[in-house]
């Protein structure tokens, strides 16, 4: 059983965030998670920040996408950031939307074989190849190379997907998966999805590390943990989210679409204000022990990492104790 947490930034300042990183390491939280939402804190610097200030802690990206960014470039730095922290890193690669990408002007047509091609370019690159290649998303010249030693050969890619083929893309070619599961209840969908990409290719589903990124609102008593964090971020990612997640728990991309526009008009308060108690099924909200339950029902769905993200509750600190105290011990 293993925890991550990822460190967005509703929680504070970079250096606010970092901190909380450093009190996971110490709580037993095995990934540090911090996404790659655009123009949002960067991932980068503060992944780096974190690995130099913690020891057991696997630090890395979640969202890095093969469009904004050069596979090249992505591979360049993971492999420089490995050999920083002595292997302590991952790569959370791929999409939970496109429209994001297209705000740049950027137009997202064939995902799957972007990112298919783009995982085999920078494996290529970690291996000490030479990785010229003429595919249909890519093409490399015989100058693509990687001009120092890595420390790994393969640094494990999670590949982050969205709707049906995306996530069996997951299954194919991902050392583990990073599926959204907001709501909880649509951990079974995506597992589903990502075992039927692994036996397209006959893997086994137990070589995936399958990490459920959800929300999560939590506090010793249960108490406050509806949380204007929350609501913020329910307002800000609801529209985004998959309508066949949404419908098991009985909501639709169109409950959210008042408060996108919102959103679209920079009217964050107004937004925040729509949102519904229907709409805090989305999340993991109350007691540890409230926690706890939904968690043994994320693991028997088939999950094996448990991505914690969102506000975390009233007082993060207090969030990550309580985790550290009582939740992973409990699985452990």
């Amino acid at each position: 059983m293993k925890f991550g947490i990822r460190l967005i930034q509703h929680l504070g300042s970079p250096r606010d965030i970092v901190e909380l990183g450093v009190l996971a390491d110490r709580a037993g939280f095995d990934h540090a998670w911090f996404p790659s939402d655009k123009f949002l804190y960067h991932a980068w610097p503060m992944m780096v920040t974190l690995a130099e200030n913690t020891e057991q802690i696997v630090v890395g990206p979640n969202g890095i996408e093969p469009y904004a960014m050069s596979p090249g470039e992505t591979a360049t730095f993971m492999a420089t950031q490995d050999l920083l922290c002595n292997g302590r890193t991952a790569l959370g690669f791929g999409m939970h939307t496109d429209q994001m990408i297209e705000w740049m002007g950027i137009k997202v047509q064939d995902r799957v074989t972007r990112i298919r091609e783009a995982v085999d370019l920078m494996r290529r690159i970690w291996r000490g190849e030479v990785a010229e290649f003429q595919g249909r998303e890519f093409n490399w010249s015989d100058q693509c190379y990687l001009r120092f030693q890595p420390l790994r050969d393969r640094i494990p890619i999670y590949v982050s997907g969205y709707e049906a083929e995306s996530l069996a893309l997951t299954g194919e070619i991902g050392d583990g998966s990073l599926p959204m599961i907001t709501p909880p209840e649509s951990a079974p969908l995506m597992v589903e999805r990502v075992a039927t990409g692994a036996a397209r290719v006959e893997r086994d589903l137990s070589e995936i590390d399958i990490c459920g990124c959800g929300w999560f609102s939590i506090s010793a008593d249960g108490k406050g943990t509806d949380t204007d964090e929350l609501k913020d971020i329910l307002a800000y990612f609801g529209y985004y989210l998959e309508e066949e997640a949404l419908n098991t728990v009985g909501l639709s991309r169109a409950d959210f679409k008042e408060i996108f526009d919102l959103i679209e008009a920079r009217d964050y308060a107004a937004a925040r204000a729509l949102v519904t108690p229907a709409m805090y099924q989305l999340a993991v909200t109350g007691t540890p022990r409230d926690a706890i339950k939904r968690i043994e029902a994320l693991f028997a769905a088939g999950i094996t990492q448990v991505s914690v993200g969102g506000p975390m509750g009233p007082d993060p600190r207090e969030t990550i104790r309580l985790f550290g105290e009582q939740v992973i011990p409990y699985f452990r």
